[in-house]
């Protein structure tokens, strides 16, 4: 189910008191060397380091206000940033939560989880091995699952990063947006509805939009590279599609090496720690993989910082 502009301003006015408004920063020609005006939306200063509380808070705070959450609480499997984002959502609203990653999520993002107080089980090569280790969890503990992409009232919550961004920076027609699962850049499109160009951008190494798209269906598609804990997903999510197909207007891919030289333009130029997923967006700018058309406004979100710094600055 496509998710209504009504359920996006629902989702948020529902988190509104767990989420942060992140800030909208404009940057002129030739800042951080990029030879065009933008305006980035830095959502990697959201809590738990990225946009997915927003997608966590609201199917947890929709289950608990339809009464339809369990007393066994929350499961989710994670590449690292949505199983963060579950375990801060579930210690806000006092409940258990166990997480579910697979082998490739990187230590930092394993002690995060675990510095919520979420039960952490690393298995599996692969997101979707973890996601049915969970699965299989959930059906003998009776604990709901919390999708980390593929449920409405996730798409929901992450739409409301697009009505954030569009009010806090009128008259963008262009927005770039790191696409893994889908369920961000499917929210956000939802929301903005082909008011504003919906720019997906992938590593080449995790192109599942991408394939999608020209396959005209969900595919297989290969999960490797720099961003695989955070962008990995081996299909788009079935809901998100449907959206992506009607209102993002571009599937761009990068190199691994464009998007750790966008990681280092953001610190060099800004003092932000992103993560490659986080800075995967910035990096069809930097690289030139992506041109804006003449007369364009840029807008691009920097959607995670879960990220060693030393894997920056050594």
């Amino acid at each position: 189910m496509t998710p209504s502009h009504d359920d996006i301003l629902a989702a948020h006015r529902r988190i509104g008191a767990h989420v942060r408004r992140t800030p909208v920063l404009k940057l002129a020609r030739g800042d951080l060397g990029i030879p065009h005006d933008i305006t980035l939306k830095l959502e990697l200063l959201q809590h738990a380091g990225s946009f997915k509380p927003r997608g966590a808070f609201n199917r947890i705070l929709s289950a608990q206000e339809a009464g339809e959450l369990p007393p066994a609480g929350v499961i989710a499997a994670s590449g690292g940033n949505h199983g963060a984002a579950v375990a801060y959502a579930a210690r806000a609203l006092g409940l258990r939560a166990e997480i579910f990653v697979p082998e490739l999520t990187p230590a930092t993002k394993r002690a995060r989880i675990e510095s919520f107080g979420a039960a952490l089980t690393r298995t599996g090569a692969t997101y979707f091995e973890a996601l049915a280790a969970s699965r299989a969890r959930a059906a003998e503990t009776g604990a709901m699952e919390v999708h980390a992409y593929d449920h409405p009232a996730v798409l929901a919550g992450q739409g409301t990063t697009a009505l954030e961004f569009e009010a806090d920076a009128p008259g963008l027609t262009h927005i770039l947006v790191a696409t893994g699962g889908g369920g961000l850049i499917g929210g956000m499109a939802a929301w903005l509805a082909g008011r504003v160009r919906v720019v997906s951008v992938e590593p080449h190494a995790c192109p599942a939009l991408h394939d999608a798209l020209a396959a005209g269906k969900p595919v297989d598609a290969p999960v490797g590279g720099l961003a695989a804990d955070a962008l990995g997903a081996r299909q788009v999510g079935g809901l998100m599609f449907p959206i992506a197909q009607a209102y993002v207007s571009e599937a761009v891919l990068v190199e691994d090496d464009a998007i750790r030289a966008a990681q280092r333009t953001l610190w060099d130029g800004m003092r932000l720690i992103a993560e490659p997923g986080g800075a995967t967006a910035l990096a069809a700018l930097t690289s030139g993989a992506w041109t804006p058309p003449p007369g364009s406004r840029v807008g691009v979100l920097i959607c995670g910082s879960n990220a060693d710094p030393a894997t920056i600055l050594g």
